[in-house]
């Protein structure tokens, strides 16, 4: 079984942002849009500032 901590949500312009960590992939991001899309790639992040800077720009993007 996989170790996930969640370290972000926060919700922006209606679309939900979650930064979190597994020891697989290190720091990731998802966005869930506000028509329930999710969104995110599996690059990876070396710290949780990384990639909630990154899941902010892509939520910019999509506004």
């Amino acid at each position: 079984m996989s170790q996930m901590k969640v370290d972000e949500v926060l919700c922006i312009n209606s679309s939900i942002l979650i930064v979190y960590y597994t020891p697989e992939k290190c720091w990731q991001f998802r966005i869930i849009s506000r028509t329930g899309g999710i969104f995110g790639e599996q690059k990876i992040y070396y710290s949780a500032a990384a990639a909630l800077q990154t899941g902010l720009e892509w939520v910019r993007e999509e506004a």
